[in-house]
Parts: structure tokens; sequence; C-alpha cells
């Protein structure tokens, strides 16, 4: 009877859908040995080593996400164009391109359970410093849990991270001119905060070219715009202000 009381206080402790990672559970008390048993009793199941499931539910990434974010306090998160599609920002969605753009510090794997599962899509994870972890998310509510995503400064940031070679500059060209309302005061935060000259170099060569009121209220010597030029294509088009070669088709882009 204990070990019943044990095990349901265990399933309503977290919302459903989400997963139980070892660790987490350790800390709370059950033992290898005891999950074990459970996994016996029909109460949980495995979906790989070190992530357990309520017997009734099927994993989802999203529930994945949550666990490694309250359980293990990881900085793994949805980024990039996942975000900005999650978010409404971007005109297609790239969920129904069956992919996922996930985003962590330097310091953080995604764990082989994770990256292992058939999650009926393909997972594209990058760790990197080039933001702190914990800038420029919000919070995004999925039913019965919520989440942290980038939001949509953050995202294409991430996204302009992964140009030239995983991501083209002309899509994030047209997110950029999607984003007309953005507040100049997050803007300034991140791009202060930003490590990637090349980052905040496109960022602003963007913003600008877009034409966005918030633009004229960022303070570019606040910035560290790094020395030197930087070149991202080759026989591009040379954008002196901001000393970065663009794609010929980015410069000429009405």
């Amino acid at each position: 009877m204990e070990k019943e009381q044990k095990i349901n206080r265990l399933l309503n402790s977290q919302p459903s859908g989400v997963i139980y990672l070892s660790s987490w559970l350790t800390d709370n008390g059950f033992s290898t040995q005891l999950l074990n048993r459970y996994k016996k009793s029909n109460w949980l199941y495995s979906i790989g080593r070190g992530a357990w499931m309520r017997v009734s539910e099927k994993p989802t990434y999203e529930g994945a996400v949550y666990s490694l974010q309250q359980q293990v306090q990881s900085s793994i998160h949805i980024g990039g164009k996942t975000a900005l599609s999650l978010l409404g920002k971007a005109h297609y969605l790239e969920l129904s391109t069956k992919q996922i753009t996930l985003f962590g510090g330097s310091e953080d794997k995604l764990p082989a359970w994770f990256s292992k599962y058939n999650w009926g899509l393909k997972v594209n994870y990058f760790s990197s410093s080039f933001l702190p972890s914990k800038v420029g998310l919000q919070s995004l509510e999925l039913g019965n849990f919520s989440i942290q995503i980038s939001n949509s400064i953050r995202a294409l940031l991430e996204c302009l991270y992964l140009t030239p070679k995983k991501q083209k500059l002309i899509e994030c060209y047209e997110i950029m001119e999607g984003l007309n309302n953005l507040r100049p005061k997050q803007v300034q935060g991140l791009l202060e905060k930003c490590s990637s000259i090349k980052v905040k170099r496109l960022f602003l060569y963007m913003a600008e070219k877009s034409n966005h009121d918030w633009f004229k209220y960022i303070d570019v010597e606040k910035i560290d715009m790094g020395k030197g030029k930087r070149s991202l294509v080759k026989d591009g088009v040379y954008i002196s202000k901001y000393k970065i070669t663009v794609p010929k088709a980015l410069a000429e882009y009405e």
C-alpha cells in the first residue's frame, strides 16, 4: 500500500505528457531497483536510458523539453525557426517540414535518450554560448504545462548564428521584415549580451534595411561590433557600414 501511494505521488507530481528523468527520480527517493519494480508492475516504461514515462501516455518532444528544463534545470530550449513558427512569426511552418531546432549552452549535451528516440521528426540540436542561457526566453503554454522558448529577437539571432551553412540569409531577412513591433530595449539588451560579431552585424544590417521604426532607438555605440571585415559568401556585395559581405540576392532584395 505504501509503495502504491509512493508511485501515485510520483505520477501526480508532474503534468501528464512529461518524461521522468532518472536523476530527478533518484533525487526524489526512487531507486533504480524500485523503478524496475514499477516497470514490471506496468506503472512506468522506459523510453531510453535515464528516461521514464507513465504507461498510459506517449512522450512528446515538448514534454521532453519540459522535463529537461524543470527537472534538471537544463538551458536546452526550442529556438531558431521552430520558435518563430510557434510564435506565429514565420510565414512557413517549420514543423510541417518534420524538423525542430533546439539550442543549448556550450556545456549542455542533448541526452542520448532524446536524440535516439523516434519523435516522428528530425531534431536539430546546436550548443553555443554566443548568448547567455537565460536571456531572451519566453513562456509558451502547452495545455497542462508550459516551456521556455526563444522570444522572436533571440530566435532570429539564433537563425543568424546558423548562417550561411545551415540557414539561408534571405530567409532570415524575410523573418526580419515581419518583426516590425519589437521592443528596442529588449533588442538593445540582447545585442549587447551577444558575443557573435557576425550575428550582431547581420542583425543591425537587416533591421536598418527593413526600415523598422524601432531601429532608430538602438544605440549602436553601446554594441561591440568588433574589428575587421567579415565575409559570409564569395563574390558577394560588401556593406561598408557593417563591414560584411552578403549575397548579392540579399543586398538587392526589395
